[in-house]
């Protein structure tokens, strides 16, 4: 949500007489750099830390970033303070990231239950990061003023309580090197806006009350789950080998979503739509960072830049709000949060002129708006054009109809994971697709779905039958069932289209237990065409399920005999195609396959089918609704004679 900030810096002099100069009062509530120095003296940077880092070989990775949020957690409830509480959410929003990436891939349930863990300790530190980077930026655009006065020491009147607490902090050392006759001393003060001296003072006050409930959000932290799953999980992401393609569509994916904020933002140009934006480059830059690590390299300083540009941007619009409802802007409020600045001079006192509310309003909207205008202009430029850098990610991820093919991968390793005989659906989705371009060659499936549905309901049949048993992994009983809400709750892979989805889900629902009708509550709200279609691709899953009742794979191969064509051959099967359209001889269409004769019987010839056998038996009992379907009686026998190897996979 909120920028990062540095590390604070303190300048201190390196002279040995540094002792003699005054020292810096330094606020525990600020990040602020402060500077002691004088013309004849040098000065050197300290960093200042106060707890030892150990040297990392590796930042990258998801074991790396389960870690690294146990490490920060010990860090953080030391005091809360800025970077810590900074460093925290970032590591668990890295972890929730990658997450929420590889649950696409493998659906274990840990994952789920890592990402609600580490979102409950994000967003209960989310306060309190605000307030924090809200005081950076107020100390960024209001520093305070150093001024220096001559008081009287015998004839000042005595300061109030509160003047005296915003008052100067005197030197010792100095002091007693003064004589005590000296009735001036040179005295410093700062001097800030009216307006964020009231603000700030606002905003300590609340990070005190969001440290307590970040304190308790800590202290109901599983610490032990987590660092069980920063063990257990890493394990099944190295299943995946970083840079393959499965990740690189992953990142496409996140590129594909980031590019629609993207657009949506420089449309609307609201404060919710940049913010959205800023998060989706974050997604994109995670799943690059951690799974691409080629690209990483190429991409990792563009990518880093726009996500601190448009966090800025996000950092002033809060700081904006949060003044306007806090109400700093009143007169009265202003001008009784002045410190005290009096000039003394001839024993008189003159209190400096306070600017009105609405003058205080104007002149933070005109410094907020112009921070925050610059930081737009910034981004577009690099981001909007035939040479932005959308068209650089762009060009190194996949293309075409890669896209479909890795998608189909994506939804592979999802199934394996979940069934537990996946080289059985596999088989079953290949004796499909042959059935299915076979049945479609011929004129048997109707124009609707062959022309309108086109390569739409072969993608549905393709993935119902490669995760019809998908529901096992909760049981056999009532798999069908549990197939149908998986699939359905699974989130759609790029490349491939809802509606096919949900389609499959259906399909696979049929491919067991009781056979589909219109009244069914699955198929009942579908259009009549939809309902056809999906029960015409149930009755072939059905079938070709059947086919390998006996999950050995012995019948190898499906073929259509009769309605054929002398020179074609039709039904390759080929896993993740598309049915195949009449090719050109001399110019002209060939003659498409003969479809069959009224009340014709289909045959289909299965190699490796043995009459008789238990298989023949579950054919014989399944085959019932493609009869249904198609008309038609349907008769199976064995493949008489070798035909052509079909294409491998």
């Amino acid at each position: 949500m909120i920028q990062s900030v540095r590390s604070e810096e303190i300048t201190l002099a390196s002279s040995t007489n540094v002792a003699k100069l005054p020292e810096a009062k330094i606020s525990k509530h600020k990040n602020v750099k402060q500077k002691i120095t004088k013309n004849t003296f040098e000065t050197t940077t300290v960093k200042r830390t106060t707890l030892k880092t150990k040297p990392v070989n590796k930042t990258t990775g998801l074991h790396y970033w389960m870690q690294r949020v146990l490490e920060e957690c010990d860090r953080v409830s030391t005091d809360f303070s800025a970077d810590p509480v900074h460093d925290l959410r970032v590591s668990l929003r890295r972890c929730r990231s990658l997450a929420d990436g590889l649950i696409a891939i493998d659906p274990d349930p840990d994952w789920k239950a890592m990402k609600k863990a580490g979102k409950r300790l994000f967003q209960r530190l989310g306060d309190l990061r605000d307030i924090q980077v809200m005081m950076e930026w107020i100390e960024k655009l209001h520093p305070a003023e150093v001024s220096t006065t001559h008081v009287d020491t015998d004839d000042s009147p005595a300061l109030p309580p509160s003047e005296q607490k915003a008052g100067p902090v005197k030197d010792p050392a100095a002091e007693e090197n003064q004589p005590e006759s000296q009735t001036e001393l040179a005295t410093e003060q700062q001097r800030r806006d009216p307006a964020a001296q009231t603000l700030l003072e606002i905003l300590i006050r609340r990070e005190a009350e969001q440290k307590r409930e970040a304190r308790a959000a800590l202290e109901e932290f599983d610490r032990k789950q987590w660092r069980q799953w920063s063990r257990s999980l890493p394990q099944r992401a190295a299943h995946i080998r970083p840079g393959s393609g499965v990740f690189k569509h992953l990142a496409l994916e996140r590129w594909t979503a980031a590019r629609d904020l993207h657009n949506r933002a420089l449309r609307n140009r609201s404060k919710v739509a940049f913010h959205t934006l800023r998060i989706g480059i974050k997604r994109f830059r995670y799943i690059v960072e951690n799974f691409l690590p080629e690209e990483h390299k190429a991409w990792s300083n563009d990518l880093k830049a726009m996500q601190d540009l448009l966090g800025e941007v996000h950092d002033l619009d809060v700081l904006w709000a949060t003044a306007v409802t806090s109400q700093i802007f009143s007169t009265e409020a202003s001008s009784s949060e002045i410190s005290p600045s009096e000039s003394i001079a001839d024993g008189s006192l003159s209190k400096p002129q306070v600017p009105s509310g609405s003058e205080l309003r104007e002149r933070w909207h005109r410094q907020i708006a112009g921070e925050r205008a610059k930081r737009i202009e910034r981004y577009r430029k690099k981001m909007i054009g035939p040479d932005s850098l959308w068209n650089v990610w762009r060009a190194g991820l996949p293309q075409g109809r890669q896209i479909q093919l890795l998608a189909t991968q994506r939804i592979k390793l999802w199934a394996k994971a979940l069934d537990p005989d996946f080289a059985h659906s596999e088989h079953v989705a290949r004796l499909a697709l042959e059935l299915y371009d076979g049945l479609a060659a011929r004129r048997l499936l109707g124009p609707k779905t062959v022309l309108e549905n086109g390569s739409g309901a072969r993608s549905s049949l393709l993935m119902a039958a490669l995760l019809h048993d998908v529901g096992k992994s909760r049981g056999n009983k009532g798999h069908h069932k549990t197939s149908l809400e998986l699939i359905k709750a699974h989130t759609t892979p790029l490349g491939w289209n809802p509606q096919d989805v949900q389609r499959a889900a259906i399909v696979a629902r049929f491919h067991s237990g009781a056979l589909p009708t219109h009244s069914h509550r699955a198929l009942r709200d579908l259009l009549p065409d939809e309902q056809k279609t999906t029960i015409q691709l149930a009755a072939i899953l059905r079938l070709a399920n059947a086919f390998d009742s006996s999950h050995d794979g012995h019948i190898r191969r499906l073929q259509i005999e009769n309605g054929q064509s002398e020179n074609r051959k039709i039904g390759s099967g080929k896993l993740g195609g598309v049915a195949r359209r009449p090719s050109r001889t001399n110019g002209f269409l060939q003659k498409p396959a003969a479809s069959l004769a009224k009340n014709e019987a289909l045959i289909i010839a299965a190699e490796g089918y043995t009459p008789g056998s238990p298989t023949a038996q579950t054919i014989a009992a399944e085959r019932h609704l493609l009869e249904t379907v198609l008309g038609r009686p349907v008769m199976v026998r064995e493949m008489k004679s070798m035909q052509p190897a079909r294409l491998k996979v």
